[in-house]
């Protein structure tokens, strides 16, 4: 070919490019997208069935013919992605010699009609809040008119692989597992079971060896009942978790204490100050309030042991005569509020409430207030599992997560310092040093 006809060839190709793209540019920004995408993902399979033929083109039959060949396409079907719906073919082959080779891509595997990051969505936009009346619209909204008629159908599937995640989450074994510290609480929300009360959740997070949060139960039960605990830790005990955390921090109002005692008796209490604070305040007249909660921050920031119990008398002292009840309520769980001081003075900040917890099940609460209708258990839990999750992506570790390990080696603490095995003397200076 001479080079006049090669620039004439090339001439022609590129005058239609030009018109096809001339052609589109009335087309809005969202199909150029998708007919981008199309060709990049209809590439990109055909590069896959052509690696499946490469791997089997040294096999033939006896008449040397190639065993695998093509054999034309599936249906077109779209797939939606998160740039609207894509319409691809995915080829087929023959296998001639019947030992069952078969083409499935990994971009778009069989059945398949959303892509993984949409797929994902719908439970993302469902825990934000969106109803499932709404999540249908919501999508539609972001990827386009492909994604109606996605739910409630897509939902209640969705609802049914969350329990069963959960379920298995729950039959998980626990070996090994060690625990410094536990937050304990019972979650209520707005959500029915039948004609029964409102649905509790029965949740612990746990701080594991390197000073990172974990789910360690999340179940049902009622909030004060000290059975419902203990089938909670015979679980937890069952499955494999021999020995209890260094510290529990909770409620005083749970049934968890009594069960605690029972199934590992060696775990010290820490009673959550915030839910204090509000019960001792509630006590007592408003015009009071604000004085009291001084006097009880006194308490709780205290530097040492000896200055709190200094605090706490001065609070009984001030109060006893005209408020019995605001001290009596104090009074009765004296040591529970003052275990922290036996543990590094650095996670103080963390063990004196239940704020993981509070601040983690606001999402629970919001989520179950847009839920409506009564569920079931399953459904339930298997909701707030991966409500759970989801909140769990934001988790940090607690402080000097180094001395976490330390604890659990059985490094002994007075007043947030650890206390070697040194004469008095040196105990003293490491105080005043720190």
């Amino acid at each position: 070919m001479s080079d006049d006809t090669s620039k004439r060839t090339r001439g022609a190709r590129g005058d239609r490019e030009r018109g096809e793209q001339l052609a589109e540019l009335g087309l809005p920004l969202e199909e150029l997208v998708r007919r981008s995408a199309r060709d990049v993902l209809q590439r990109a399979i055909e590069a896959e069935v052509q690696q499946l033929l490469e791997e089997f083109g040294s096999v033939s039959l006896i008449d040397g013919r190639r065993a695998v060949v093509r054999n034309g396409y599936l249906p077109a079907r779209a797939i939606l992605t998160t740039v609207g719906p894509v319409e691809v073919q995915v080829p087929k082959v023959r296998d001639r010699s019947g030992s069952g080779v078969k083409f499935n891509s990994a971009l778009a595997p069989p059945y398949v009609r959303r892509s993984a990051r949409v797929a994902a969505a719908l439970p993302w936009l469902y825990l934000k809040g969106i109803s499932s009346g709404d999540l249908g619209e919501a999508l539609e909204v972001l990827v386009g008119e492909g994604a109606k008629g996605l739910s409630p159908t897509a939902l209640g599937r969705l609802k049914a692989q969350w329990s069963d995640e959960y379920q298995g989450w729950t039959r998980r074994r626990l070996e090994g597992k060690a625990y410094a510290y536990w937050w304990v609480d019972g979650i209520y929300t707005a959500l029915r079971e039948s004609d029964d009360p409102k649905l509790c959740l029965l949740v612990i997070i746990g701080v594991t060896a390197d000073g990172t949060k974990e789910w360690v139960a999340i179940s049902d039960g009622l909030r004060e009942s000290t059975e419902s605990w203990l089938d909670v830790l015979r679980d937890l005990k069952e499955r494999g978790l021999k020995v209890g955390p260094r510290l529990a921090v909770g409620d005083g109002a749970l049934g968890f204490w009594s069960a605690l005692d029972q199934v590992y008796p060696e775990t010290p209490h820490q009673r959550c100050w915030f839910h204090k604070m509000g019960n001792v305040l509630n006590a007592l007249p408003k015009s009071q309030q604000g004085k009291a909660k001084a006097d009880l921050q006194a308490i709780w920031m205290a530097a040492t042991r000896k200055e709190a119990n200094e605090a706490f008398k001065r609070f009984i002292k001030r109060y006893e005569a005209k408020y019995p009840k605001a001290t009596e309520k104090l009074k009765k769980d004296r040591e529970a509020l003052q275990a922290f001081f036996d543990f590094p003075a650095d996670h103080w900040v963390h063990l004196r409430t239940t704020n993981p917890i509070e601040s983690t099940f606001a999402t629970v609460r919001h989520r179950t207030r847009r839920t409506k209708n009564c569920v079931t258990r399953s459904t339930f839990l298997g909701l707030a599992f991966k409500m759970a999750e989801e909140a769990a992506k934001t988790w940090r570790r607690i402080r000097a997560p180094e001395k976490v390990a330390e604890l659990l080696r059985g490094v002994r603490y007075e007043d947030g310092i650890p206390v070697p095995d040194d004469p008095p003397d040196a105990v003293e200076e490491q105080r005043e040093a720190a």
